[in-house]
């Protein structure tokens, strides 16, 4: 008999950012992509986009070298949250409490096997706009920005690992992560993980990292409405000066429609238009993609470009 579903983690919180040019970087964030600046504290600048819920959903902190130092998921209650310390305790992934952060209450931390930092935490804080963006409509976060990209919220972020399927293994059996699509090698090799605990069709990737380093991480990114919201981005980056990597275009792997460039500290940042497609079948069979289809590119045809492919942060020279 199958065994239940574990639902104990809600969503992707926020996760932070390192940043080797601090201000550069907040004004990336904040004039480029029309995020809003939500608190400071030390060395840390909390960011949102302008519907997501809580206070947060970037912390960018300022560091020597690029990177992310931590992702942080919001579980579905104070027991679910209790539930997944227990399992996590003694795991050998386990790093132990923490009194919280601005916007929310005491996190639990872990790492998964490649060493990326994971952050679990319920209590938290909505965010409640000050009187100049209080939105006409209740049922809204904050009044849309006029500014910049306007990104609308986080969407998902994509990290860049030496051993797949070891991270798979642990993002479902520890934390009841879903596996919507996957990139298999003639070998049998496990290339690349798309996972969800949501109804989207994921909220986090791994991908494998080519150099073999560990915990290296790829990109992050905010969601707009529409496709055509993506294809002004790139005017507006290209105003602004800001590296387009590649992109607009559509991947094969989950459809999504995007765009990459680099903030200033060197982080790789993409806008997409990725609400239509979501999981609704709770007996989902996983999509798994061949060595031969990844072979083909993106799903219109054309050539990933190589450096996709091969960059990540912290650069891998600066990777001990």
């Amino acid at each position: 008999m199958q065994s239940e579903p574990m639902l104990d983690l809600a969503h992707l919180g926020h996760l932070e950012l390192l940043t080797p040019k601090p201000e550069e970087s907040l004004r990336f964030f904040i004039d480029v992509l029309g995020m809003t600046e939500s608190g400071r504290q030390g060395d840390s600048v909390y960011l949102r986009g302008w519907d997501d819920y809580e206070r947060h959903t970037l912390k960018l902190t300022a560091s020597k070298k690029p990177g992310m130092r931590h992702m942080a998921f919001r579980t579905r209650s104070p027991q679910a949250l209790e539930r997944r310390v227990a399992a996590l305790k003694g795991s050998g992934y386990d790093i132990g409490w923490t009194d919280g952060d601005l916007g929310h209450g005491p996190a639990f931390l872990c790492h998964d096997p490649d060493g990326h930092v994971l952050e679990l935490y319920f209590e938290t804080e909505w965010y409640q706009p000050p009187l100049a963006l209080k939105p006409a409509l209740k049922n809204q976060a904050q009044r849309f920005p006029a500014r910049g990209i306007n990104v609308r919220r986080l969407d998902h972020l994509n990290c860049l690992a030496s051993d797949i399927k070891a991270n798979r293994i642990f993002f479902e059996e520890y934390l009841g992560c879903r596996l919507t699509e996957q990139i298999v090698m003639n070998d049998g090799t496990e290339a690349g993980m798309w996972m969800t605990v949501t109804n989207k069709s994921y909220d986090f990737a791994f991908t494998r990292d080519h150099t073999g380093a560990k915990g290296r991480f790829h990109h992050l990114t905010y969601a707009v409405d529409s496709r055509e919201e993506v294809l002004r981005a790139a005017d507006i980056f290209l105003e602004a000066g800001v590296p387009i990597e590649s992109g607009p275009h559509k991947h094969a792997v989950q459809q999504t429609f995007f765009l990459y460039v680099y903030e200033p500290g060197g982080n790789r940042v993409e806008v997409c238009n990725a609400g239509a497609r979501l999981v609704l079948a709770p007996d989902w069979k996983t999509i798994v993609w061949t060595e031969e289809e990844r072979k083909k590119g993106q799903a219109w045809g054309m050539k990933t470009v190589e450096s996709f492919h091969t960059y990540g942060t912290p650069p891998i020279e600066e990777v001990a």
